[in-house]
């Protein structure tokens, strides 16, 4: 590890080397021992590799996030054929609003971040993940446009969830979503039912998102975000036996704004009370703004770089 230590070439070169050796072994060898065997190593490597940046929380993060998405299932839209000029006019927009959004909330983790009030902060602080997410995910499955293949994206407005089943299950992360549910939910449900096969994989992903926060803030798990995680899976369970028991007495459905606006309460009430507090508290609040603050100020000093360069031309 002293040879990765906070250099993010080396990472980069070591862990993609990993995953496409992951990716050669995995198509030679049949699923068993052999198999589990020859990628027990490259899940080590991918495990350790964010703790190699000792001085940044916000490279352990981003590492992390770039091991993980390659070894995601990215689906392809049917049809196929090109996007029509509508559908790229609206993701270009959708482009712009969240650099824009980024770039507003940069400016004020620089200077008037600590002014305002902790739940408006948070609030930030989520919009920021999904505009940023929103970003990253498309940029890193993006080479399989080289290929010819027209990507799905990894999410589909999540702020249009009619229901907390629809915002997990068909619009935020879809690539997660991918990846849980033919490994956990359809095999558990086979077992024990739909209910527990709903709870199981958002057992999961609080694990997961636990692994997260700890290479983040180096702290042990505190069990928030795994509570978070239950308790959406819960509700889900409880509101699809509402819907039933809703669509049994026939009575009209509600109007989809509502049902939205609720979808983001529950999210943002949960969120402020079990998903944000482990990220924040003792100190790792300040240290990712002040991490963002630099990173903001190395893109503006580029940008005034780029402006200043002396525009040269030959014959």
């Amino acid at each position: 590890m002293e040879l990765l230590r906070d250099s993010i070439p080396m990472v980069s070169l070591a862990s993609s080397a990993a995953a496409l050796y992951a990716r050669v072994a995995s198509a030679f060898l049949r699923p068993g021992l052999p198999r589990l065997a020859a990628l027990l190593p490259v899940v080590a490597l991918l495990a350790a590799a964010p703790l190699a940046f000792t001085s940044s929380a916000w490279a352990r993060s981003q590492s992390t996030a770039s091991r993980c998405s390659p070894l995601l299932p990215v689906k392809l839209r049917r049809g196929g054929g090109c996007p029509g000029a509508a559908a790229k006019s609206v993701s270009l927009v959708s482009c712009a609003a969240k650099v824009a959004a980024i770039a507003t909330i940069l400016h004020l983790y620089e200077s008037k971040i600590q002014l305002l009030h902790r739940y408006i902060r948070l609030a930030m602080y989520g919009i920021h993940i999904y505009c940023f997410l929103d970003l990253l995910l498309p940029c890193i499955a993006a080479a399989g446009s080289a290929l010819g293949m027209e990507l799905e994206p990894p999410f589909d407005r999540p702020y249009l969830a009619s229901s907390l089943r629809d915002f997990w299950g068909r619009r935020w992360n879809l690539m997660v979503s991918a990846i849980l549910r033919p490994s956990v939910y359809d095999p558990v449900r086979a077992r024990a039912g739909k209910a527990a096969g709903v709870v199981a994989t958002f057992l999961i992903s609080g694990l997961m998102h636990e692994a997260m926060v700890y290479y983040m803030t180096l702290r042990l798990p505190t069990g928030e975000m795994t509570a978070f995680f239950l308790l959406h899976g819960v509700c889900c369970v409880a509101e699809e036996w509402c819907a039933r028991r809703w669509v049994a007495r026939r009575w009209p459905p509600p109007p989809r704004p509502l049902g939205s606006l609720l979808v983001m309460a529950v999210a943002a009430g949960s969120s402020f009370w079990l998903f944000f507090p482990p990220i924040c508290r003792e100190g790792s609040e300040e240290m990712l703004l002040e991490e963002w603050a630099a990173v903001a100020a190395f893109f503006q000093d580029a940008g005034r770089k780029l402006r200043r360069a002396p525009v040269r031309f030959t014959d």
